[in-house]
């Protein structure tokens, strides 16, 4: 296998460090900025390409790592010229290989390959792709699940329907949480506390429950006044807490609550869920005999 890099950005570069680690033959990088395309060369000790037909004559594998956006109008490019016989990559999460709409017809064939891995860095993300867990979606890929389980790396298949709802799960996992540290610090700033204070308190507590989560799973992992049915300090928070905060704080709390069952199924938590259930606000009719 020849593995050819069409776009050299923290994708590219991140990837064909770790193939090339691992004695998988790369045969360099096309970029439409050559300084990029000269920078990952170096960092993986392959080579660039000035012309994209030289780089697709080259390799019998073209990876397409370039935005999301990008990918429809790159492989337009690429199919104008020979590609029989060769497979299409691209890395996005949320894409299918529907993406290379016609790629059949033209005597080649596509798919989707994604680590489940946040690639921030293009000079250190590399190493993070050791531990990292991969999908494949398409046809006809058996040859790379195994080349990305010969690199050592768990690897399952995923349909092409199921892209979308796959990367959201990635979002929840990852990008979501920055947001809901982001209004943690914010409250503890709402509470009088410095903001260098605020954003650096809550670092053991969030490596914590994170090393928790890794450990125990998250059923395990779950304390705190959900899993504890401690209806009292909910009510509190809600009373505190004001618009869209208050929201993410009830909606997410009723997500625990079904974890917290998982964990304790002997614990009553039927008050707690009423009061979550509460979208017009404690202390209504309806739920105001919880109200001490």
């Amino acid at each position: 296998m020849k593995i050819g890099f069409i776009g050299a950005g923290k994708v590219g570069f991140s990837m064909g460090r770790y193939f090339m680690e691992r004695d998988v033959h790369v045969s360099g990088y096309y970029s439409r900025n050559l300084n990029s395309s000269k920078e990952a060369a170096i960092f993986t000790k392959t080579r660039y390409y000035e012309r994209l037909e030289d780089l697709v004559r080259e390799s019998d594998t073209l990876f397409l790592t370039v935005p999301d956006g990008d990918i429809d109008k790159v492989y337009s490019k690429v199919s104008q010229l020979d590609i029989r016989g060769k497979c299409l990559v691209h890395c996005s999460g949320a894409l299918s290989s529907d993406v290379f709409s016609d790629v059949s017809k033209k005597g080649a064939r596509g798919c989707s390959i994604h680590p489940i891995c946040a690639v921030s860095d293009k000079l250190t993300a590399y190493q993070n792709l050791s531990k990292a867990y991969f999908t494949i979606e398409g046809k006809d890929v058996e040859d790379m699940v195994a080349l990305i389980a010969g690199c050592g790396n768990r690897v399952e298949l995923i349909s092409a329907g199921q892209k979308v709802k796959y990367h959201a799960s990635s979002v929840f996992a990852s990008n979501l949480v920055v947001g809901l540290y982001d209004i943690a610090t914010e409250l503890l700033q709402e509470c009088g506390l410095s903001e260098a204070f605020s954003k650096e308190a809550l670092l053991p507590l969030f490596m914590g429950n994170a090393i928790n989560v890794a450990n125990k799973g998250g059923v395990e992992a779950l304390t705190g006044p959900v899993e504890r049915a401690d209806k009292g300090t909910v009510k509190k928070h809600l009373e505190v807490l004001q618009g869209e905060t208050r929201e993410i704080y009830r909606l997410l709390s009723r997500q625990l609550l079904q974890v917290a069952q998982k964990k304790n199924a002997a614990r009553e938590y039927l008050e707690l869920d009423m009061i979550l259930e509460d979208e017009k606000g404690i202390g209504n009719e309806k739920h105001s005999y919880y109200i001490s």
